[in-house]
């Protein structure tokens, strides 16, 4: 017989079964130049009642970036027939190289699994004591999928507990994305670095340059968008 395909995300134990769940969050980011009006900008995305972070870019004096999030993709699509056509927005410069989609996902063994897949990442976005954010693309070359389920395990692990240090040391939390099929550039992750300050994003992203996933299996990473924000969504705060 023709075993079911399951796809669904799942978590650790709770209760004595395993969480199971069949949604994940879609996170969209988008980045504009000339925004001289950034007031206009913002009074735009109050209207528009959207979960949603707009940042200042740190590198273009007239720059922003703006992150959503919802469970339906077709939200997207929305936001472009609606607020991308306001006056406040038409007149920017869109930025393609800055655009980055990707879905919540799930390691298997998280201790509250809607909370990981839905509610903690905006949490995190959303939080005004840290405006910080560091977002970015990355491609693994294909010799770590090649590689025993055992060794790629150990690798992420190494990856992962520099992560968890800066975590527990309350310098950074991480929104990590699955971009598989969901970019144009073919990229597999979106990572969000989000801080109280900027400093320790920049030592988090130096630290994990040392590991062996990142030294040996990226075939790229960026363009980098860092950005403070300057308005958050009510609803979500």
């Amino acid at each position: 017989m023709t075993e079911v395909l399951d796809i669904r995300q799942k978590g650790g134990p709770r209760n004595g079964e395993r969480q199971v769940l069949d949604k994940q969050l879609f996170m969209q980011f988008l980045a504009w130049g000339g925004a001289k009006d950034r007031a206009a900008l913002a009074k735009a995305l109050a209207a528009s009642k959207l979960e949603a972070v707009l940042y200042e870019d740190l590198n273009d004096p007239e720059g922003v970036g703006l992150l959503t999030w919802n469970e339906n993709p077709g939200h997207f699509l929305d936001i472009a027939k609606t607020l991308l056509k306001t006056d406040a927005f038409r007149s920017l410069i869109f930025k393609p190289e800055y655009v980055m989609l990707g879905r919540t996902y799930a390691l298997g063994h998280e201790a509250d699994l809607e909370d990981w897949l839905i509610r903690r990442p905006a949490r995190s976005v959303v939080d005004p004591a840290w405006p910080w954010a560091v977002w970015y693309p990355l491609r693994r070359k294909g010799e770590f999928a090649a590689l025993a389920p055992e060794e790629q395990t150990a690798i992420l692990r190494e990856h992962g507990k520099i992560g968890h240090s800066f975590g527990e040391a309350d310098l950074a939390k991480d929104v990590r994305l699955a971009s598989f099929g969901l970019d144009k550039n073919d990229n597999d992750f979106v990572i969000g670095l989000i801080g109280r300050e900027l400093h320790p994003l920049s030592v988090c992203v130096e630290t994990m340059r040392k590991t062996r996933q990142t030294s040996r299996y990226i075939q790229r990473m960026g363009p980098f968008f860092i950005g403070k924000a300057l308005w958050r969504s009510p609803s979500a705060a």
